[in-house]
């Protein structure tokens, strides 16, 4: 499967051209597509990983890849309303806006 297309990870490739290469090949064409978890149990552990390191701009991304996936959005919200206890509340409320926001987004197309 090729990476889903990123106007973000264009932007890169002039000057990290091989860490685009790696993201496309490795992290897509890889890792994503083994088939002892599917898609959309991928999309659930990467954003509860996302969510637990606060890496919003990623999160974002996964967010909208997960819904992609089939992870509804009552589900989002279940994993990261989960994870206030786990990675702490701020991380959490973070997660809350970017999901909203990314809800909002398609609600708006």
């Amino acid at each position: 499967m090729a990476a889903p297309p990123s106007a973000r990870r264009d932007r890169l490739r002039p000057v990290f051209p091989k860490l685009v290469q790696m993201t496309h090949d490795y992290v897509y064409g890889d890792v994503w597509e083994r088939k002892e978890l599917s898609k959309r149990d991928r999309s659930m552990v990467t954003v509860a990983a996302l969510v637990a390191l606060g890496w919003q701009e990623q999160l974002a991304t996964h967010i909208g890849r997960a819904l992609d996936n089939g992870v509804t959005r009552e589900e989002v919200a279940e994993i990261i309303t989960h994870l206030a206890l786990y990675s702490g509340w701020p991380s959490a409320m973070t997660a809350a806006h970017v999901a909203c926001d990314v809800f909002e987004a398609r609600d708006r197309k």
